[in-house]
C-alpha cells in the first residue's frame, strides 16, 4: 500500500547547504527546518516524535507532512491506526497534487479502509498520480484496467500503465508485463 516517505531536497537548498559547508562554523545551531526533523524522526523509527512534528505542519497546509501524517494513521505509526484520519490527511494533500497521497487514497478507496469500497473512485485517484509520474499508481491503474475495476476492462490501457511503470523499475509493474507477455492477454504471446 505505501512505500517509505521519501522528500527530496530542492536545488535552491542544495546550494545553499553546499555554500554553508565553505563557511566557517560559528555555532552549533542546526540547518535543518522542522520538515526535515520530523522525517529524521520518522527515519530513524521515533514515530511518536515525527506526528508530533508533523501535526503543525499539516494544519498549516504542507502536503509533504498531510501526506506523512496519512501514512502513519494508515500504519499505525506514533498514532493509534485510524483509517479515517489517514483518509483525511491524504485527500489534504492530495486535493494539494501530492502524488504519492493521490496513489494511496486510491488504495483506500479500492480496498475500502475508511471509506465505502469504490473501484471508480481509485481509478480516479490513481489517474491523477499516474499522470504525474506516480509509478505505483500506474501498476495500480493498470491493474485496474486489467481486471475491469472501476474502468472498462482494457488490456492495452493495462499495458500501456504497466509499461510506464515497468520503466520506472517497478519490480510489480515488471512482474504484470511478464505474465501479460506470457499469457498473450493483449498483445502476442511473447514467452521471451
Amino acid at each position: 500500500m505505501t512505500d517509505k516517505r521519501w522528500i527530496s531536497i530542492p536545488a535552491a537548498l542544495r546550494t545553499a547547504l553546499a555554500a554553508s559547508l565553505m563557511m566557517p562554523v560559528f555555532s552549533a545551531t542546526a540547518i535543518a527546518g522542522p520538515l526535515e526533523d520530523a522525517a529524521a524522526a520518522y527515519d530513524r523509527g521515533d514515530y511518536t516524535t515525527a506526528s508530533i512534528l508533523y501535526l503543525p505542519l499539516a494544519e498549516q497546509g504542507s502536503a509533504a507532512a498531510q501526506y506523512s501524517l496519512g501514512l502513519m494513521h494508515a500504519m499505525g505509526q506514533g498514532v493509534p491506526q485510524d483509517f479515517a484520519a489517514a483518509i483525511n490527511w491524504y485527500r489534504k494533500a492530495a486535493d494539494k497534487g501530492n502524488a504519492s497521497a493521490q496513489n494511496n487514497l486510491g488504495v483506500m478507496y479500492a480496498q475500502g479502509q475508511g471509506v465505502p469500497q469504490d473501484h471508480a473512485e481509485a481509478a480516479k485517484w490513481y489517474r491523477k498520480a499516474a499522470e504525474q509520474g506516480n509509478p505505483l499508481a500506474r501498476n495500480n491503474l493498470g491493474f485496474m484496467y486489467a481486471n475491469g475495476q472501476g474502468v472498462p476492462q482494457d488490456y492495452a490501457e493495462a499495458i500501456k500503465w504497466f509499461e510506464l511503470a515497468a520503466e520506472q523499475g517497478d519490480a510489480n509493474a515488471q512482474y504484470n508485463l511478464g505474465f501479460f507477455n506470457a499469457s498473450g492477454r493483449g498483445i502476442p504471446q511473447n514467452d521471451a
